[in-house]
């Protein structure tokens, strides 16, 4: 199974897939899209749009089974929190678009699968991912953050996938 996790960014959306066989997790690719250069602040509808194609790139290129969002957190500042949230809605809308079911996990939920506590700072992430993901040459901290993601969604998705063997067995 292939899994893309997702970092929503208005600046910087990190990208992260792996790949899930069994036990074995494998990186695939990770990156970051950036909204496009020279577009300003007021132009939020273009950075969204520069935001979509290149995500829409990302999944068309590797063709996840799965894919995760962490969700956003609310800060002192409205503004920000609400174009945070509006970046989000690209992130959940790609894969959507591609018949996946998206996944979503709080950022504390994605640290202590990963790193074992919730309160992980962005240096034990990357340290954690490292070691998930032997020889993982990472994009910077919001690619980080998307294999954190990903990782996080493979674990979920193997727990959910032993918990129906295990009432299937019972049941039948």
């Amino acid at each position: 199974m292939r899994v893309l996790g997702i970092d929503p960014g208005l600046r910087n959306l990190g990208w992260g897939v792996i790949d899930v066989a069994g036990a074995r997790l494998s990186h695939v690719a990770n990156g970051i899209c950036h909204s496009s250069p020279g577009q300003g602040e007021g132009d939020l509808g273009a950075r969204l749009l520069s935001l979509y194609d290149q995500l829409r790139e990302v999944v068309a290129r590797y063709a996840p089974d799965a894919a995760a969002v962490e969700h956003t957190f609310v800060n002192k500042d409205a503004v920000a929190t609400l174009k945070l949230g509006q970046a989000r809605g690209i992130a959940l809308l790609v894969p959507a678009q591609a018949g996946l079911v998206v996944g979503e996990y709080a950022p504390n939920a994605v640290k202590k699968t990963v790193v074992g506590v919730g309160h992980a700072a962005k240096a034990q992430i990357d340290h954690m991912v490292r070691i998930h993901l032997p020889g993982v040459q990472i994009n910077g901290p919001d690619a980080a953050d998307a294999l954190a993601i990903a990782i996080c969604h493979a674990h979920h998705l193997q727990s959910a996938g032993r918990l129906q063997s295990a009432l299937a067995r019972a049941a039948g």
